[in-house]
């Protein structure tokens, strides 16, 4: 165990295999709903990780997978964790027009409020995808009942990232508007580092990803906020066949490795839910 008191974020983002934005120009997405869905037993093994540490953290989910599969979403709540938004249907912020990203972010929050029974206050973009060029997105959010944000990665990335953005929590405008809650980087060589988890967790060995984040709680003294997905940790998901060797490797690297890690990061830090940790003083 570190010998940090801080709480980190656990975050997942609940998505299927078939959804990620790197499949889109392979897999159509009116093919979606005739592809079989592993996301409920992936979940389900989620769900049962977190048990065993007694770790509570926040799920940002599809709307269509809500939708599907409102069962879970409610098991998901009421285990105690939290249920945030990742939009409705995987597409980019940065691909949308301001009137369809409201769209996608209200359908979204009405859909997981009406399963739950709960506020939704959190959301994050599908792939990262709000930076420099679609900022007005954050007080579209806003404007919506958001109050916070996990949507910007300030990184160097081919198909992401704002790297001059702040590193750690801030405002956009002003103090009583939305909170934007960057996925988590290290400052190294006037770079920042990834972090935060994802594919760079699957890629680097285990040691790399706990240095990191002794790095953001020790010398920072800030929680670091991580994120994976439920595909990440299943192996016997259908091959994707008509994809390069770059998107190839991302997607199936490591799958194998994923789980046994998450189970030593769950034991190697603490852990706690987005709204617990960042919106709790406000």
């Amino acid at each position: 165990m570190t010998s940090t008191t801080i709480h980190n974020a656990m975050t997942i983002d609940v998505e299927d295999y078939f959804q990620v934005s790197a499949f889109a120009p392979h897999i159509p997405r009116d093919s979606w709903p005739s592809l079989p869905c592993r996301v409920e037993a992936n979940i389900d093994r989620i769900l049962g990780l977190l048990d065993e540490q007694g770790i509570k953290a926040t799920f940002f989910t599809l709307g269509w997978i809500a939708e599907r599969y409102p069962a879970m979403v409610r098991d998901i709540v009421d285990r105690g964790h939290e249920l945030a938004s990742h939009g409705y249907g995987h597409e980019r912020a940065s691909d949308l027009t301001e009137a369809q990203f409201r769209d996608d972010i209200g359908r979204s929050k009405r859909i997981l409020e009406d399963i739950s029974g709960q506020e939704v206050k959190g959301y994050r973009a599908p792939s990262f995808s709000i930076g420099t060029g679609n900022l007005w997105a954050l007080d579209v959010l806003y404007s919506e009942g958001y109050r916070y944000s996990s949507s910007i990665y300030p990184v160097q990335h081919d198909h992401y990232g704002m790297p001059d953005a702040p590193r750690f929590a801030f405002y956009p405008k002003s103090e009583d508007g939305l909170l934007e809650l960057p996925i988590t980087t290290v400052r190294l060589m006037n770079r920042n580092l990834p972090a935060g988890g994802g594919g760079y967790f699957r890629f680097f060995p285990y040691a790399v990803s706990r240095w990191l984040m002794q790095q953001v709680n020790e010398r920072d003294g800030q929680p670091a906020i991580f994120y994976f997905h439920p595909w990440e940790i299943d192996t016997g998901q259908p091959r994707q066949q008509n994809i390069g060797l770059k998107t190839r490797f991302r997607h199936y690297v490591n799958l194998h490795r994923t789980e046994a890690r998450l189970q030593a990061l769950t034991r190697d830090f603490k852990w706690g839910r987005m709204d617990h940790i960042f919106l709790a003083k406000q």
